[in-house]
């Protein structure tokens, strides 16, 4: 008897000779680029390094293009960007020791965002391994212990037979939900050895769906369906689902509200009867969801950021849709469905019937109304002006990426991303430096349409170096940076709490002749001019910077009483 997988893996009469006369001058470089060709890849990130030549060497003989940034870090930034662009596997080239450890810090962040990471990172050669002080050079004694704690899995390669099926079973880890980085090790004599092995063609890594117990989805459908004040909060797990669709639905369905996660923007219409925008940080907003009777949360493992520092208690039934089984319950008990947003959503379509409201959306507007009345007794015009000039000069179908600022935390809470999957920060593991390289991954990513960064004067300076990258690639990346002379969050909080701040106050270049020096266009605006000073940096091709002057301040916080 002959079954279907038998006739896939026969080789054909050309794929028999091209296996027993492989190409020469090959090595096991070759073997990772194939491999990533096989499976799909059109680009890769990296920064090379000395045990990590044989894979760089390799790209040269393939078709993959390669977008090389200054920084480590600043390169897992860029390849976690491209992995939320597109929904894709981005592959990132790094050496040992040093050039490894320094993408950590993106790497985190990758893996709080869940977004398709594949870094592949050179070792010192087989004979330095197993902790050993041999004195290689980069040599740790354990280097995949350092990723162990921040990726989503860690494979291991010692010989080059294994590196096919490593970098593919990596690749499906990446991609089966929750999506997330993942780590592969190759050591440097394995990379440049010569090989025999014929070319890597056709590889499996097909991820896994992730399928909501149909117990459950019943049991949440009856819940949601007699519920008399359901409310729901949409995650980033939504955007990643590409379930923004499915949630409208079943949010119009069901009469509920909706909140979005400051990871979740965009996954419902800003403007939308029900749409309760993403006030999070709001205690308006917090009591609304804490009278919910039945909520639904999906996509979000109710973080510190999305329960208001921890000070959301609900007090109704909380039914929980999280790819992630570590978030699962992990703040607040729930009936927890283990799955993929969209096809737990999907389940309940299947199921939920009409639920007449017809006073839910002026609930919504009430809501609404006492934040902005609550915003406006703050005298913080020009902080809304400014946001409100970035949301007019951005086009709708623009990604944005945010850095750690004053300006990007009140992005969080008050802009309009109008389309799923075009705004992103760094808010996942908050670290400062991401705006600027993540954009330069979303403008590789796809070429089509101008891409905003937005960091303070601070984050900027971690990455000024790619402005060469800018230029050389010629990405579309308009950088505006908000220049008020230090680390204005922290100097805020040190005000408040200490009286006064220490450290937050910095020296920094003239930031627009530093962009000039690179061959970057440079404008200086005001709050002003900002709006067409960065509609006009936005609609020319290729890189510019827009440099605002501004002290700007945050809101005042309602966790604290």
């Amino acid at each position: 008897m002959t079954h279907d997988h038998d006739l896939v893996l026969r080789p054909t009469e050309a794929q028999t000779r091209a296996a027993l006369n492989p190409p020469s001058g090959r090595n096991g470089g070759d073997l990772v680029v194939e491999t990533l060709q096989g499976l799909g890849a059109t680009t890769v990130f990296g920064l090379p390094g000395q045990h990590a030549l044989g894979m760089f060497d390799a790209l040269r003989r393939s078709s993959l293009r390669y977008v090389g940034l200054r920084v480590e870090n600043n390169t897992g930034f860029a390849a976690d960007a491209y992995g939320r662009i597109t929904g894709e596997v981005a592959p990132l080239l790094l050496s040992t020791g040093p050039g490894a450890l320094t993408s950590l810090a993106a790497l985190q962040e990758a893996a709080a965002g869940s977004s398709p990471v594949l870094a592949i990172g050179s070792q010192v050669p087989v004979a330095g391994l197993g902790g050993g002080r041999h004195g290689y050079l980069h040599e740790l004694r354990d280097q995949q212990a350092s990723f162990r704690d921040v990726v989503k899995s860690v494979h291991t390669v010692r010989t080059q037979s294994q590196i096919p099926s490593a970098i593919a079973a990596a690749w499906e880890s990446a991609l089966t939900a929750p999506h997330g980085p993942v780590w592969v090790e190759i050591p440097q004599d394995v990379l440049l050895a010569e090989t025999a092995l014929p070319v890597v063609t056709a590889v499996d890594a097909t991820p896994h769906d992730l399928v909501p117990r149909p117990e459950l989805t019943a049991v949440a459908a009856d819940l949601l369906g007699r519920a008399e004040r359901p409310a729901i909060i949409a995650g980033g797990g939504v955007v990643r689902a590409d379930a923004s669709g499915k949630l409208r639905a079943l949010a119009e369905r069901l009469n509920a509200p909706v909140v979005t996660t400051f990871g979740g923007k965009g996954a419902f219409p800003w403007e939308h009867p029900l749409s309760l925008q993403s006030w999070l940080e709001d205690r308006h907003t917090t009591d609304f969801l804490e009278d919910a009777d039945v909520l639904l949360v999906v996509g979000s493992g109710l973080g510190e950021l999305s329960s208001n520092y921890h000070t959301f208690k609900p007090r109704g039934r909380v039914v929980q849709i999280e790819a992630d089984l570590g978030k699962l319950e992990s703040n607040h008990p729930a009936l927890g469905i283990h799955a993929d947003a969209r096809i737990a959503l999907s389940a309940l379509l299947e199921t939920v019937g009409e639920r007449p409201d017809p006073a839910a959306p002026e609930r919504v507007r009430q809501v609404l109304a006492a934040v902005r009345e609550r915003i406006d007794g703050q005298e913080l015009t020009l902080e809304q002006d400014v946001l409100a000039a970035v949301r007019a000069a951005l086009p709708d179908a623009s990604p944005s990426f945010w850095d750690m600022t004053i300006l990007a935390y009140w992005a969080w809470s008050a802009f309009d991303a109008r389309r799923p999957g075009t705004m992103h920060s760094a808010q996942g593991a908050g670290g400062l430096g991401y705006g600027f390289p993540a954009a330069l991954g979303a403008a590789a990513a796809d070429p089509t349409r101008p891409v905003l960064a937005v960091s303070g004067d601070g984050g900027a300076m971690y990455s000024i170096a790619e402005l060469a990258t800018a230029r050389q690639y010629g990405l579309d990346v308009t950088w505006l940076i908000v220049d008020d002379g230090g680390y204005g969050i922290l100097r805020e909080y040190m005000a408040d709490a200490f009286g006064e701040a220490t450290g937050t106050e910095l020296a920094r270049p003239d930031f627009v002749a530093l962009a000039e020096s690179f061959g970057v266009p440079g404008v200086r605006t005001s709050p002003e001019r900002l709006r067409d000073d960065l509609a006009k940096a936005l609609a020319e091709p290729g890189p510019s910077v827009v440099v605002l002057p501004a002290v700007l301040r945050m809101f005042a916080p309602t966790h604290l009483g």
